[in-house]
């Protein structure tokens, strides 16, 4: 345990037994780990038990709200907390950063973001997972509020949103059957989001933003007026975004990634056929 590491971790899971003792080996630093867990019914529980990390439970109702509760009711110690899911992992190059900007962040910051690097088959997709992804993970108490949208959220900050240097890991073990089922639930989210907000005009100013999740934002905004969206996606991700780098895994990937947005569509279309009906 690092005794400056004035950071509190909360940790967010279900059904994680295959990814929570390698999380949690990297953040042996940390005297304030806390899982908030979805009501797992496999060992997620007593991996808990077993490490002496805080558990709590709560029947999962969004990531926004999720997180909201967590940070609400959860007791953080410290006064930054580093939001993680249970299939990501801590590297020592990243702990050594959040414990130094835990201590010296100037007072206008309300949270950090980082990047995070996405392993499938035991190796880094870094073309064709769309590296950087930038996202809000190393908050102040008291000072970000979270929304959801789509399958996903966004956030709402009190202060700036500054960057961090290093990178989080992100490798999910449960195989290609579990990402299927996965991408099936958030693709009705994204479906029944994208409905709901049809009507709001498209960021044109963030497609040219500095700011990279203003940027994201904006370009799902128009991803879901266009014509053809699965095959301009592939095109984005395999040729402008170079994931052919990858090699065949790369090819894959992008292929898995181009049948989500289809699912997101096909069950657009289901929902407009089910209103009419």
């Amino acid at each position: 345990m690092t005794p400056s590491a004035q950071v509190s971790v909360m940790i967010f899971t279900l059904n994680e037994e295959i990814h929570l003792p390698s999380c949690l080996a990297a953040l042996t630093w940390c005297d304030d780990v806390i899982v908030i867990d979805s009501i797992s019914t496999d060992r997620t529980e007593a991996i808990c038990r077993e490490h002496g990390v805080r558990f709590c439970q709560r029947a999962f109702d969004g990531f926004g709200g999720q997180r909201n509760w967590a940070l609400d009711h959860a007791a953080p110690r410290h006064s930054w907390i580093l939001i993680l899911d249970a299939d990501e992992r801590v590297p020592p190059e990243l702990v050594r950063e959040l414990c130094d900007k835990a201590q010296r962040a100037p007072a206008t910051a309300g949270a950090y973001r980082l990047r995070r690097r996405f392993y499938m088959w035991g190796r880094w997709l870094r073309y064709s997972s769309l590296y950087p992804t930038w996202v809000v993970r190393f908050v102040r108490k008291n000072r970000v509020r979270y929304v959801d949208r789509g399958h996903a959220e966004t956030q709402e900050v009190d202060g700036e949103i500054l960057d961090l240097e290093n990178d989080l890991i992100d490798e999910n073990l449960k195989g290609i059957g579990e990402w299927f089922e996965r991408q099936n639930r958030y693709a009705t989210k994204d479906a029944e989001y994208e409905l709901a907000h049809a009507a709001l005009p498209v960021d044109w100013a963030g497609l040219i933003s500095d700011d990279a999740l203003r940027r994201r934002a904006s370009l799902k905004q128009l991803a879901a007026r266009l014509p053809f969206r699965p095959t301009l996606f592939f095109l984005y991700s395999y040729v402008y975004r170079l994931g052919f780098l990858d090699g065949r895994d790369g090819l894959v990937f992008c292929r898995m990634k181009t049948l989500y947005q289809s699912m997101v569509d096909v069950k657009k279309h289901d929902l407009r056929r089910n209103k009419i009906s």
